[in-house]
This record gives C-alpha cells, structure tokens and sequence, in this order.
C-alpha cells in the first residue's frame, strides 16, 4: 500500500505544484483552456497518462474549464502518486495554453 504524506510533505510538494491547492484528502487544480476542443484534448492525454500509471484522477469539465482531483482512495488520501500525477496533468495544461 501507498503511504499517505503528512501535512508537511503534502505543502511542500504543493509548492512544486503552482494551481494545486489541498481541498481535504485531495489535490485540487482548475484551470481554463482556450477552447472547449483544446480541453477535451487535454482530458485525453491525462487520461493516456493516468491509464499507464494505473492512477486516475477526478476529472470535471465545464465547457473550457477543468478541474483536476488527486487522492489515492486506496490509501485514503494525499500519496506521491498523486503528486506526481498532478505534475504530469499540469505539463499537459501548460503545453495547451491553460
């Protein structure tokens, strides 16, 4: 099983992490594409990258608007694995514009 971080290693990785923010046992990042297809196309190849790593995160799409949540259920909450996700899913959201 996945360890949790604690409080200290969750903020520090956040300060790796610009856009994410700790909503509970979660990582939390939003952010506004340039168009509705420009977003889908994100929302594919975070889903190629979650899929590899058999770690999926919560995806919510509103028009142009993602939002991106990271926590490992198994481990009920806040792992590297999700820091490392959310470094990936924003490399994708840098490259398209957001």
């Amino acid at each position: 099983m996945t360890e949790l971080l604690d409080a200290a290693a969750i903020t520090a990785a956040l300060a790796d992490l610009p856009g994410w923010e700790r909503q509970g046992d979660a990582i939390v990042r939003t952010a506004k594409l340039p168009s509705f297809p420009a977003a889908v196309s994100v929302v594919d190849r975070v889903a190629e990258i979650a899929e590899g790593r058999d770690h999926h995160p919560d995806i919510d799409i509103r028009w142009r608007t993602l939002t991106f949540r990271c926590s490992t259920h198994s481990a009920g909450g806040i792992t590297e694995k999700d820091t490392a996700l959310a470094a990936s899913i924003s490399e994708q959201i840098d490259a398209a514009g957001g």
